[in-house]
């Protein structure tokens, strides 16, 4: 059987490890990046930083995924799928390895950028690549598979890093999951198929892609998603000490966990079929999670459920706009998610500066009320988007 013959007959039947393998890569992508959030109190003490400078580990990662995102994902089209998936997995390897065995303080923001340069490239090489691998039909299931890593990662990975990092320093928790990233990669170079790069047109550059309307109107809805999920969950502990939630953030994570997991495999049984709807019942179930934070947050077991309702409606965030924006075009779809992927990063940064400036005036509730203020034009521009989500 020809190579070209055994990829249409890998494609026909959706390739359920391979995409679980690239989830386990968006599940440790997500940790390297928020890793230090977990550890600050002893990332201070051992380097003898302040609790901004502790911050900026997280916010230059973030950082350096947005800037070099678009610029390095057109520079690396051509470039062997495969190829440059096991260089992405070595320069995560080895940032993390290298600042768990560094106590220059310069030195471990730099290899963090490092480690943001790479995360840059991979959100949206991955799902492309993804992509690739399966039929048409079944693009939204690839892209749910691939990023429910991200959601694993940040509702079960980074409890149980954070709590490696209490119990054994968080040089251990950066040296282990360096050492998780490389047996991930060894498997990789042998599990993954190759794929060949594409050559970049015009037509499909990012400023051509920024004169699509429907790409425009997508970027718009994830400005107004992340910002106001990101707003809440950065906060997540002020917010949850200002309800007197019992169990405190452990419980309120848990119940965000199991509704972000069950919203995942929705997303990944419905996103290619019913986009639109999802896409309108996330910024729905933003708006009801947050009303019942404010109107019943306090009352046993309401909080709980807010959380739950809230996860479910976090959980496909990723999923489904990246879906939207690699509809809008048939080729070099990594350039299309790139620019996605940018504005997520973006967005985050705005979600926290935002969310912090009001919790500097007004009580955490404040950033409720941000969710509600930015889902209310999210729900209303999703249900007119039939072109942009249809």
């Amino acid at each position: 059987m020809s190579k070209a013959n055994l990829m249409e007959q890998t494609k026909r039947v959706f390739p359920w490890l391979i995409m679980i393998l690239m989830s386990s890569v968006t599940f440790v992508g997500i940790l390297s990046e928020l890793m230090p959030s977990g550890v600050l109190p002893l990332m201070m003490a051992d380097l003898n930083i302040s609790e901004v400078q502790t911050g900026n580990l997280v916010g230059y990662y973030a950082i350096a995924s947005a800037i070099f995102a678009i610029p390095l994902i057109s520079l690396t089209m051509q470039f062997n799928r495969k190829l440059l998936l096991m260089i992405l997995l070595g320069g995560f390897a080895v940032s993390n390895i290298i600042a768990g065995l560094v106590h220059d303080y310069t030195i471990i923001i730099i290899l963090r950028v490092i480690g943001g340069i790479c995360a840059g490239v991979m959100w949206p090489m991955i799902a492309a690549y993804g992509m690739r691998l399966v039929d048409t039909k079944d693009h939204g299931k690839a892209i749910a598979v691939i990023m429910a890593g991200t959601t694993l990662g940040i509702s079960i990975g980074m409890p149980i890093m954070t709590s490696i990092g209490n119990d054994y320093g968080w040089r251990a928790e950066f040296i282990g999951l360096g050492g998780v990233i490389a047996v991930i990669a060894l498997i990789s170079f042998f599990a993954l198929p190759s794929i060949s790069g594409e050559k970049l047109s015009k037509g499909a550059s990012p400023f051509a892609l920024l004169k699509i309307p429907e790409v425009l109107i997508i970027l718009l809805l994830t400005l107004l998603g992340v910002v106001a999920h990101y707003g809440v969950y950065v906060y997540i502990t002020s917010l949850v000490n200002e309800m007197q939630l019992s169990g405190g953030v452990e419980s309120a994570l848990l119940f965000f966990g199991i509704g972000s997991l069950i919203s995942v495999l929705l997303a990944i049984k419905f996103t290619d079929k019913h986009l639109r709807l999802l896409t309108i019942s996330m910024f729905g179930l933003l708006i009801i999670s947050m009303v019942v934070f404010l109107a019943f947050g306090r009352s046993s077991g309401m909080g709980h459920f807010a959380f739950f309702l809230w996860g479910l409606s976090f959980g496909p965030l990723v999923t489904l706009l990246q879906a939207a924006v690699s509809r809008q075009v048939e080729t070099a779809k990594d350039v299309a998610t790139s620019v996605q992927s940018s504005v997520f990063n973006l967005s985050i940064m705005i979600a926290s500066s935002a969310a912090g400036l009001l919790l500097g005036i007004y009580s955490p509730m404040s950033v409720v009320y941000l969710a509600i203020a930015l889902s209310i034009p999210g729900i209303i521009i999703s249900f007119f988007a039939k072109k942009a989500l249809g």
